[in-house]
């Protein structure tokens, strides 16, 4: 059954200033009304592969606006300084002013870039996220995080920036491989394990429905997942406190993206991370042994690893004490009391660290 053409709107409140995610199929129609008046130039950021899409976009906004392009890397290879400083160049020999706009058109690496970019050019100037990718549209687009990469490790320099808009237009997932949906899915299984574990039994029910772009099943999981990170952003915008069970998974993940100089896909790691996080709450004596193996049995059902090689684990520990969310010197993970009761994890022992760590060694 295909989904229909309707669209759905999630309200995010931020300090910043409120806006919303759009949801739907062909709905750039309504970027311009997102623009303020004032606009008079807008940087699109995309990457290689979004390239007929962006010209397509100009197009479409060039009788109002002076539209330029920024073609910039793919995925983490996007999220340098250099890359910044290539957008700044643009936007410098335009003559962009503090009233005009950015749009970032693309997976969630490129709409971490583009956030950065709009955050700290004059200031800080508009911006609207128009994801391509499942990460970018239930995570990286939605709540004001931006950023990049070091040689130290992930997502080290940023800003919080919240957009004017986002527009998750479900038309252009459509065409996406296989593996960059199922990759993707990882942040939507998270989001499933954190807040809403009715996207669980959706996956459990039905993979091939959950993962077609053309399904109800496929769209249901990503608005509860937009709609859980709107909750959560909205109630903790500069992740003071609720914002950090957004991390589950992550603390491991972003390790072995660095380790493995961001050559594995985000929610490849991601997905190590979790099954990770669940081991660790488990030996932690938080977590039931069901909720570990059903960990395990959704995350295999969606090709996503849960194991990493058991020789990597001091270089892993090292990144990980380098972490942002790492306090006074203190480790923090993000557990499971349960399905859906996710709770902080501070200064764990070493050894029950590298003991959960052998859980997932391969």
């Amino acid at each position: 059954m295909t989904e229909k053409r309707t669209v759905t709107t999630i309200p995010v409140t931020s300090p910043q200033g409120d806006y919303d995610v759009t949801i739907g199929r062909d709905i750039y129609s309504g970027i311009p009304d997102a623009l303020a008046d004032d606009v008079q130039k807008v940087l699109i950021v995309h990457p290689p592969a979004m390239g007929a899409r962006a010209a397509a976009l100009r197009e479409s906004l060039a009788d109002r606006y002076q539209v330029l392009l920024a073609e910039v890397p793919d995925a983490e290879n996007a999220k340098r300084v250099e890359v910044a400083a290539f957008c700044w160049q643009i936007l410098g020999q335009a003559d962009f002013a503090r009233s005009d706009a950015i749009i970032g058109f693309g997976g969630g690496a490129i709409t971490d870039l583009a956030g950065f970019v709009a955050a700290t050019w004059l200031r800080g100037v508009s911006l609207i996220q128009l994801p391509t990718s499942v990460l970018g549209m239930v995570d990286a687009s939605v709540g004001g995080k931006t950023g990049i990469n070091t040689n130290e490790g992930k997502n080290l320099v940023g800003v919080f920036h919240a957009p004017t808009a986002v527009f998750a237009d479900l038309e252009v997932l459509d065409t996406l491989p296989r593996n960059e949906i199922l990759t993707g899915f990882a942040e939507i299984v998270k989001a499933g394990f954190i807040y809403y574990p009715e996207i669980l039994d959706i996956i459990e029910s039905d993979v091939a429905a959950a993962t077609d772009p053309t399904t109800p099943e496929f769209r249901r999981v990503i608005e509860l997942s937009i709609d859980m990170k709107a909750r959560v952003v909205g109630e903790d915008f500069r992740e003071a406190g609720l914002r950090e069970i957004l991390n589950y998974g992550h603390t491991l993940g972003h390790a072995i993206e660095h380790a493995e100089r961001y050559q594995w896909r985000h929610g490849a790691a991601v997905a190590v991370g979790m099954m990770f996080a669940a081991e660790l709450s488990r030996l932690a004596g938080r977590l039931g042994d069901d909720a570990v193996d059903r960990t395990r049995r959704i995350l295999d059902s969606l090709d996503l690893p849960t194991e990493y090689p058991v020789g990597r684990w001091n270089t892993l520990l090292a990144t990980m004490q380098r972490d942002k969310k790492t306090r006074s010197g203190m480790l923090r993970f993000i557990v499971l009391d349960d399905i859906g009761k996710p709770s902080v994890l501070t200064a764990p022992e070493t050894a029950l660290l590298f003991a959960a760590y052998q859980e997932i060694g391969s």
